[in-house]
């Protein structure tokens, strides 16, 4: 590395050659965090190893609000914001919000944001991840360690305005194929979705009608490719269900309702394959 290159530039340069995109943006924000050159260096050792920027710095940006990740913690995407944005579309004031597979907790923290007054429910089996989620949802949300709907209090049956879930939906084969950051620092129970990558997803839709009200929504992201398989488990798991798609976004929401009384399952079911 040149001599004559000052301490911030020899940092932008070390990170560039490490592969970072955003290389002065990661600095900026690296060079903030640190409590002393030591703590600077330690971090820089961290990203350089490969670890999500997000873990590093212990905080992710994600729909307008400051979170808490921890090592290890899925960190949430971008494309989410989809499904926060129909989430909030469709959890009304006062209703009772459940947020399955929950990570971090950032799902039910933006929607809570957006919607007054919710009973927030979030729930994941990594405790690790729970943590975070305690922190985040600090106040307005309960979070319950475990598998799916197993750990929710039972008076939430038949209460539940939305399930809101971002469960794991690459196909395990492709987890080796994703970027080192996800592959080898984020926990593979928050990314492998099964043979198919549906697996988890069809748990959750068979699961819904027990806790939703009349008139409820599930809403699962999935990937563009799966997409008319996670439609067809919830059509398999009795619901009516159609996709929503941001190219913007690059992101993929199913929606699925109970059927009405005078409903059937097969009926309304927009981007069916």
């Amino acid at each position: 590395m040149p001599r004559h290159l000052d301490p911030q530039d020899a940092l932008v340069a070390r990170l560039r050659a490490a592969g970072c995109v955003f290389a002065e943006d990661e600095a900026a924000l690296l060079t903030s965090a640190a409590r002393d050159r030591d703590h600077l260096d330690a971090l820089v050792d961290e990203r350089v190893a490969g670890r999500p920027l997000e873990q590093v710095l212990g905080w992710v940006e994600f729909c307008g609000l400051r979170l808490a990740v921890a090592p290890g913690v899925f960190v949430p995407r971008r494309r989410t914001a989809l499904l926060v944005e129909r989430a909030a579309a469709l959890v009304p004031a006062g209703g009772v919000l459940v947020d399955l597979c929950c990570g971090c907790g950032a799902v039910a923290a933006a929607v809570t944001a957006r919607v007054p007054d919710l009973e927030v429910h979030a729930v994941d089996v990594d405790p690790v991840a729970t943590a975070c989620a305690a922190a985040n949802l600090l106040g307005p949300g309960t979070v319950h360690t475990g598998d799916l709907y197993a750990p929710l209090p039972g008076r939430l049956r038949g209460r539940v305005d939305v399930v809101v879930c971002n469960a794991p939906y690459v196909p395990t084969a492709a987890i080796e194929l994703m970027p080192r950051e996800a592959r080898d620092h984020e926990p593979r129970v928050a990314l492998d979705g099964g043979r198919d990558g549906v697996d988890v997803q069809r748990r959750v839709a068979a699961g819904s009608r027990d806790w939703l009200v009349p008139g409820g929504s599930l809403l699962v992201e999935t990937g563009e490719e799966q997409a008319p398989r996670t439609l067809r488990a919830f059509r398999d798991a009795g619901l009516v269900a159609h996709v929503v798609r941001s190219e913007e976004l690059d992101a993929t929401v199913v929606v699925g309702t109970p059927p009405t009384a005078r409903g059937t399952a097969s009926g309304s079911c927009a981007g069916s394959p």
